[in-house]
């Protein structure tokens, strides 16, 4: 239980042991950063309190096929969590299950729900069947009502640490490591593009160096990764912010980069965006127009 899971070693302990003693409560509200895996948490917990104990659990095989009926996610039908989402809710958990020893309702970005939803589910969380669980999970604590909080285990997550995101990713570049702020959600991302963000760091070391035409080069990186855009920027910008006690000229650059964020999130053409980047960066370190 929870062994494919990095980080919070006393949350994981905590919950096994209510596991084991058969104390789990019957509504939990998981607290912290996003993408720090408070929802892997929720969804290992709802596995083993569902669990049947033999070899060949049916609700475990469903479970895994994303097929067990005894067991739903609900998350945001657009920017909130609906109330008519909470009435269903309600309307299935009052049905006993179908081949798990629990139903388990995880309720994602608990923070989304309206006032009136909140007040709503407060309903069942008041007098939940003897066979059910909630697990609420935010990130944003302050928009969950009081009378909600009061009724939930309350468990608050904290950052991975560098350490542990180290490990994970099997680096030691410590921008790579600032950049994922302890998140094991962003940490996944960049294991997926790691090689992309140490050419951005190569690419950074070599800027005194470099043509403009070796830096155009680097610039179709930033067009395939188009999606992340923001992101990659933040990384340069730590790589610069490092640079820039030694080198005056890599605390212009990241005037730059914060200029071309602005761009890029005002919708002007991503492409020429890119370039004006590219270019001024360029200039700066050679202190010379490519325009002259």
């Amino acid at each position: 239980m929870f062994e494919k899971i990095i980080g919070n070693e006393h949350i994981k302990e905590s919950l096994i042991k209510a596991v084991n003693s058969s104390s789990v409560s019957h509504s939990y509200l998981f607290i912290g950063k996003s993408g720090i895996g408070k929802k892997l948490f929720a969804k290992e917990l709802a596995k083993k309190v569902m669990c049947l104990g033999d070899e060949t659990c049916e609700s475990c095989i469903k479970f895994e096929a994303n097929s067990n009926p005894d067991f739903q996610i609900i998350v945001p039908d657009g920017r909130t969590l609906k109330i008519e989402q909470i009435r269903n809710l309600q309307a299935r958990i009052i049905e006993k299950p179908i081949i798990s020893n629990k139903k388990v309702y995880i309720i994602d970005d608990a923070e989304c729900m309206s006032e009136e939803a909140q007040n709503c589910l407060l309903k069942t969380l008041e007098e939940p069947p003897e066979y059910a669980m909630i697990i609420l999970i935010s990130s944003n604590e302050n928009r969950i009502l009081q009378t909600i909080k009061s009724r939930c285990v309350i468990i608050k997550f904290e950052d991975l640490t560098d350490k542990q995101i180290a490990d994970y990713l099997n680096i030691q570049d410590k921008e790579i490591i600032k950049l994922c702020g302890g998140s094991l959600e962003k940490a996944s991302k960049i294991q997926e593009n790691k090689d992309t963000y140490l050419q951005l760091k190569n690419f950074a070391n070599a800027l005194e160096t470099s043509s403009l035409i070796e830096c155009f080069d680097i610039s179709k990186m930033f067009t395939a990764l188009k999606d992340n855009i923001l992101e990659i920027l933040d990384y340069l910008n730590i790589i610069f912010f490092e640079k820039a006690n030694a080198n005056i000229k890599f605390a212009k650059a990241i005037s730059t980069i914060e200029k071309t964020k602005k761009k890029i999130m005002a919708n002007n053409n991503f492409d020429m965006s890119i370039d004006y980047m590219v270019i001024h960066i360029w200039e700066e370190f050679h202190g010379k127009s490519s325009r002259s």
